[in-house]
């Protein structure tokens, strides 16, 4: 049924109804006219037509000569292949062809003509002698452009030719004509290339060419009437130092910028004392403190009174302006120096107004924008005046600014201060405790840029927050960061209600680190069980890979086997065997991670079978998923020990290749079984070929058993000491850490030593020297760089631990999966 017409006394036929209906026509004819102008009539399809017998050389000829615009534009940006296919044709034919459309070239061919000629240099198509015969005419032709930005295309080009051209040819084409090109009565662009031209030739000739021919030229055009002029020179002058050695800096361009730092244009006294701290190194120290001290101390004194500009620039080189003069202060000159800088990095803040941003005057807004600058420079310099008061004087002298920098109203601000937060734990080195707050503050910053700058360094800043203090590490561990946890779960909760999925991924990655930083049961409560949460429910796949990663790193540092028992139990099931394909898809990726992270041995006890179960997956993309995987899962076993395993996966792979019905899937399983073929087993003894992997295998597991001793020898250390849990304490403890007293019944408990002994039976002089031996681990293990966690692919330096000892077998992992009702597991038992 159609809906019932509108009633008409609903129909508005008002005036300014009918003037909205023929709005509305309007807007469609102009939508249409774009589409019947694109349209080609026939008489100009049969003008761009071009005949497909000609070759490139005859093509690019007629389409200069006869093409239209686009198409002369689309041969002069071909012209670098046409040089390097045919060289010769194409400067005899062609170039003469595209000096003459030049001349009459719209905007657009010319700046695409600048990009060529640069490629065609760039790429070397043809000799620096032929380039400068062909091209270098061409380009000077084109220097004075009356649009800006084709001159400055030009003049790119001509700076990058000028590096390669030689002495003479520099001269003769480019000296000689830029004495007239320089002169006042050539127009302000010419004078203008002409300076830029000379801070780059300047380096190329010898210090008698430079000092009779360049040098008056650099003082005509440092004393130019226009001040576009002056401060175009005036930034040339560090080149021209560099090239003229530090004699004639002294003699002739230091007097040069003092003059220009007096001048009366606000833009050429920027530009002098820019250029003056940029060579603050060429000069020695009388310079700098007779000469550059006193202009530098004058600028700041005027800067509040100038434009704010000169604010950002001077905010900006005032690091590298204290360093370069560090040393010639005067106690009283160095505490205003500081004083300055201090007043720079609360410029604006003491400006407070209660009015709408939409009421303020647009100039204040403006204002309000360059003192953010200001701020941002400030904090960008924070490193550089640490040094500068000495990091001793920090709590002293910059605390409070530091503090101002964190917590200031802009992001921008905090966000720089962010990225050299980390610089600045390195300078404090033992007095970084001192800057625990605004770790803590950063870090719940409401702004995911910031936390996205100061989480690049975060393991870094967090070793030297635990290691760089007064106290023990231990301690630092354990007390010195109490609000650290929080924060960090703050920000990871964050960045995960967000969009930025990069940061997110990025501060998971970053969590790796915390190991190394706070206990393993403030892991395994506060962060293992969140990353679980993340493989199991987050739908960005990066996330939940690096969720995945860092969950294996909990894993392999967790030091209670109650808890990775059940992390492991918890894989296995709800990743493993879980109901969506999906986590079964991430269960794989973990045990890629497993094999990277963990010995060969532990993979093979605990995700061997679960991971190869996934044969008889019903989603295609697990089995191929899974096929990928095989070779690497291959790799883990050794020969004969897991000979069972090798043909428990050789019966799967038969059955894939027999039972398989997706084409995909099945020819991805044709392609694993050839390449696990050729794969070489690894045998338990020693072999030549696999020996530097085998030795690094050994010593993951050496260190998994050694981690199993530590955990049982500080148990029975803490009984030897008189310390004995008593039931009530026990219970105590267990409800206060939520710990199970039971194991969970899928995974066996394995205890070292021979089966049926209940009794340690070693003295305890041994197992006093087993526990030295598990504590020297320890501190080798808990406190490397958080670095090296990232190189265990290639260098194996990570060492995991294996949750029981040798005492487990093939029959352990059977268990492990016992509630499955596997097939293939039942005959593995």
């Amino acid at each position: 049924m159609h809906p019932p017409p509108p009633a008409a006394d609903a129909m508005d036929f008002s005036q300014n109804s009918l003037f909205g209906y023929m709005e509305d026509l309007q807007e469609l004819t102009i939508i249409e006219r774009p589409v019947r102008r694109s349209l080609k009539t026939p008489e100009e399809i049969e003008r761009l037509t071009v005949d497909e017998d000609l070759s490139d050389i005859e093509r690019a000829v007629y389409l200069l000569s006869a093409g239209q615009d686009i198409q002369g534009t689309s041969v002069i940006a071909n012209l670098p292949f046409l040089v390097r296919q045919n060289p010769a044709e194409t400067l005899r034919r062609v170039l003469p062809k595209v000096r003459e459309v030049l001349h009459v070239a719209g905007v657009e061919m010319q700046l695409t003509a600048a990009v060529s000629f640069r490629t065609i240099l760039q790429e070397e198509s043809v000799s620096i002698h032929t380039y400068a015969h062909s091209f270098l005419q061409v380009i000077l032709l084109h220097l004075e452009h009356r649009d800006a930005g084709v001159s400055n295309a030009w003049l790119e080009t001509l700076l990058s030719v000028i590096e390669v051209l030689p002495k003479e040819t520099l001269k003769h084409e480019i000296l000689n004509p830029l004495v007239s090109k320089a002169q006042l009565s050539q127009t302000v662009q010419s004078r203008l290339v002409s300076c830029k031209i000379l801070g780059k030739m300047t380096n190329k000739f010898d210090a008698h060419t430079i000092k009779r021919e360049i040098l008056p030229l650099v003082k005509s055009l440092c004393q130019d009437v226009e001040y576009e002029v002056r401060s175009c020179m005036c930034r040339q002058l560090e080149n021209i130092a560099q090239g003229i050695g530090t004699e004639l800096t002294k003699s002739v361009v230091l007097p040069e910028l003092i003059e220009l730092s007096r001048d009366e244009g606000s833009s050429v006294r920027l530009a002098a004392f820019e250029t003056l701290v940029n060579l603050l190194d060429v000069f020695d120290t009388d310079d700098r403190s007779q000469t550059i001290l006193p202009l530098v101390k004058s600028f700041c004194e005027k800067s509040f009174k100038a434009d704010e500009s000169i604010l950002i620039s001077l905010s900006f080189h005032l690091g590298k302006l204290c360093h370069g003069l560090y040393g010639i202060f005067t106690p009283d000159q160095h505490l205003r120096f500081l004083e300055f800088y201090k007043k720079l990095c609360t410029l604006g803040l003491q400006q407070e107004n209660g009015h709408n941003e939409n009421q303020i005057p647009p100039q204040i807004l403006e204002q309000e924008k360059k003192y953010i600058s200001v701020r941002k420079n400030c904090a960008y310099n924070f490193p550089a005046m640490i040094v500068f008061v000495d990091p001793k004087n920090f709590h002293m002298e910059l605390y409070s600014t530091f503090f101002c920098l964190c917590h200031d109203p802009e992001v921008p601000v905090r966000y720089t201060i962010a990225i050299c937060f980390y610089e600045v734990s390195k300078l404090l080195n033992s007095g970084v405790y001192l800057i625990h707050k605004e770790l803590i503050t950063l870090l719940q910053d409401e702004s995911l840029e910031v936390l996205d700058a100061l989480i690049d360094h975060l393991p870094e800043i967090l070793e030297l927050m635990s290691t760089g203090g007064e106290s023990s590490v231990q301690e630092n561990k354990l007390s010195s960061l109490p609000d650290l946890i929080p924060a960090l779960t703050a920000a990871e909760q964050r960045a995960a209600a967000s969009l930025k999925w990069r940061t997110h991924e990025k501060l998971l990655q970053k969590y790796a680190c915390l190991p190394h930083i706070i206990s393993s049961d403030q892991i395994y409560y506060r962060f293992l069980q969140r990353m679980f949460t993340i493989v199991m429910t987050n739908n960005v796949l990066p996330v939940q890979k690096a969720a995945s990663r860092t969950l294996c790193i909990f894993l392999r540092y967790n030091r209670k086997q109650e808890q990775r028992h059940e992390v492991i139990q918890k894989l296995i099931e709800q990743l493993g065997q879980g109901k969506s394909y999906w986590n079964r898809l991430r269960f794989l990726d973990t045990c890629e991670f497993i094999i990277e992270i963990f010995s060969k041995s532990f993979f093979c006890k605990y995700f061997f079978l679960p991971a190869i179960e996934l044969t008889h997956d019903p989603v295609a993309n697990v089995r191929m998923k899974l096929c990928y995987l095989l070779p690497k899962v291959k790799s883990t076993l050794k020969i004969p020990a897991d000979k069972h395993l090798l043909q428990q996966l050789e019966m799967c792979v038969r059955k894939l290749l027999c039972q398989e019905k997706d084409k995909d899937v099945l020819a991805i399983v044709k392609r694993t079984v050839l390449e696990l073929d050729r794969m070489e087993m690894s045998m338990d003894a020693f072999q030549k070929k696999f020996y530097e992997k085998d030795l690094l295998d050994q010593e993951k597991e050496r260190e998994e058993l050694l981690l199993m001793e530590m955990e049982q020898l500080e148990k029975e250390k803490q009984q030897s000491d008189g310390r004995p849990m008593s039931e009530k304490s026990f219970e105590k403890k267990r409800r206060d850490t939520k710990t199970p007293t039971t194991l969970p019944k899928s995974i066996p408990i394995s205890v070292p030593g021979p089966s049926g002994t209940s009794t340690p039976s070693t003295s305890k002089e041994i197992k006093k020297s087993k526990l030295i031996r598990s504590q020297s681990f320890n501190n080798q293990a808990f406190h490397a760089k958080y670095g090296n966690l990232d190189k265990c692919a290639s260098k194996s330096s990570t060492v995991g631990y294996t949750p029981s000892v040798s005492g487990l077998g093939k029959t352990s992992v059977v268990s492990l999966t016992e509630n499955r009702e596997n097939p293939i597991l039942k005959s593995s038992a």
